[in-house]
């Protein structure tokens, strides 16, 4: 289960959608040997502008240094904090198909501090296998405490299936059934459905909108593919 810590001040939603990208930069910086990094660097890697950069980050405290950047090091440490990856995380994913199945066996599927705890399915062909090590078990049996649920059921029997594990005490969801759920409350839910993320970036590229052009559809290997240099340090402005 996770460990309580205090919070920072609260971050808006478009904040925290851009921090786990800057935190790939920042570790993608590290990688090269490359110790500082200002909020121009950032912006230009993330499609977005160097004062949403600062804005975004200071929210985390204040930790960038006028004329020198961030220290890429801290920077992934504010971040991790702020994301809550410095806690301990059991997750449970329920519906062991195709989707369930590659969630599990990729190795970015759990953030760090975050442990698979339980898989869980209702196909007899499927109870009883073992994957990554956890042997899948019945829906039918008790769900075990856990931090966070991932659902990876079919949309008819997303709501069944959120239901039970809020009644379990599971109080944050993963929800990639394409179905809106009625949970209390106090539970957290986020939706991760496929066919819409490829109509918000099909928008984009139509209408030449977003972060395109270098930012982070071509970071994630989206946009269209051109050399892409090793990072090198260059000069600090005046700002972080």
């Amino acid at each position: 289960m996770a460990t309580p810590r205090l919070r920072p001040r609260k971050l808006s939603e478009p904040t925290i959608a851009r921090l786990p990208v800057y935190q790939r930069i920042a570790e993608s910086w590290t990688s090269h040997g490359l110790n500082r990094i200002d909020s121009q660097q950032i912006g230009e890697l993330a499609g977005v502008t160097a004062t949403t950069v600062r804005r975004d980050l200071a929210g985390l405290g204040s930790f960038g240094t006028r004329g020198a950047g961030y220290d890429v090091g801290v920077l992934n440490e504010r971040i991790a904090e702020a994301l809550g990856h410095d806690r301990q995380y059991d997750v449970i994913v329920v519906g062991i198909g195709n989707l369930g199945r590659a969630l599990v066996n990729s190795t970015n599927f759990l953030i760090r501090g975050a442990q698979l705890a339980a898989l869980y399915d209702n196909d007899p062909d499927v109870v009883g296998t073992s994957i990554v090590g956890h042997v899948v078990k019945s829906l039918d049996e008790p769900i075990v405490p856990a931090t966070v649920a991932v659902i990876c059921v079919p949309p008819e029997a997303a709501q069944a299936v959120a239901d039970r594990l809020v009644s379990a005490g599971i109080h944050a969801l993963l929800n990639f059934a394409p179905q809106v759920l009625n949970v209390p409350i106090g539970t957290a839910v986020h939706y991760v459905d496929f066919s819409i993320e490829l109509q918000i970036l099909m928008y984009h590229l139509n209408n030449g909108t977003g972060p395109l052009g270098g930012g982070l559809l071509h970071s994630l290997g989206i946009a269209t593919p051109t050399p892409t240099p090793t990072p090198t340090p260059t000069p600090m402005r005046g700002a972080p």
